[in-house]
């Protein structure tokens, strides 16, 4: 008899898995994935998950569009819009210093729309309290006022910046942060209501540092954003 044939004829090179096998593999297979989602998203919500994807393609853009036109660029976050309030927090622009037509420089200080943008997603909001200028540092993002714009754009944004070189100029000694988190508020509110948080506090914030060199890192947990995040709860104030 062939040494390679099992006892029913078959060769043993030619044995399917056994069911036992197959529900070892599957098993196997399951945590793996389990593992894989806590590790991908165990920070935020989805909408929170999208927004910071989202918001750092916008710094990306941003930094790309620096270097390609040799001008400074900013990424605005909405704070207060004169007419479209439902967007505060939540509208994301790029704008650039506009290049004069005869010099071709850029005029310091004239600023211009350069991308329609994003807005977060429904019920998710930039931290006010929680993005820093310098993450060392107490102390909120820089603000500026955007006029000429179409009206639906109008009104005061929080600003990061990056130079003609795409190198992030605001943070001074430390690099800052852009943090957004899963928040409610009433839908015809005002431009002055803060929206509250919602959920499990902590676990529905994200975001991630910007560097000099105009790169950004994402939080892999709370803590890394801020020391006191670890003690909101539902309801409080963004």
């Amino acid at each position: 008899m062939n040494f390679l044939k099992s006892r029913g004829g078959l060769k043993k090179s030619d044995r399917g898995f056994t069911l036992v096998e197959m529900l070892v593999v599957i098993a196997i297979m399951s945590i793996l994935m389990t593992a894989g989602a806590i590790g991908i998203g165990g920070m935020g919500g989805k909408g929170v998950t999208s927004g910071v994807a989202s918001a750092g393609s916008m710094f990306e853009e941003a930094r790309t569009m620096a270097i390609g036109q040799r001008t400074k660029t900013r990424i605005l976050v909405a704070k207060s819009l004169t007419n479209n309030p439902a967007d505060n927090l939540r509208r994301i622009l790029i704008v650039s210093e506009e290049i004069d037509s005869v010099t071709l420089l850029p005029k310091p200080g004239s600023w211009i729309l350069s991308s329609r943008g994003v807005t977060l997603p429904d019920q998710t909001f930039f931290s006010q309290t929680f993005s820093k200028k310098d993450q060392d540092k107490a102390g909120p993002i820089d603000t500026m006022t955007l006029s000429n714009v179409k009206a639906s754009y109008a009104g005061d944004y929080y600003y990061y910046e990056f130079n003609a070189e795409g190198i992030y100029t605001l943070g001074a000694s430390a690099p800052s942060t852009f943090v957004i988190g899963a928040g409610v508020r009433p839908p015809n509110a005002g431009a002055t209501v803060k929206p509250k948080v919602a959920g499990s506090g902590k676990r529905d914030f994200g975001g991630f540092v910007v560097w000099r060199n105009g790169w950004v890192s994402v939080f892999r947990s709370p803590d890394q954003m801020d020391s006191s995040i670890a003690s909101i709860q539902a309801g409080t104030t963004f």
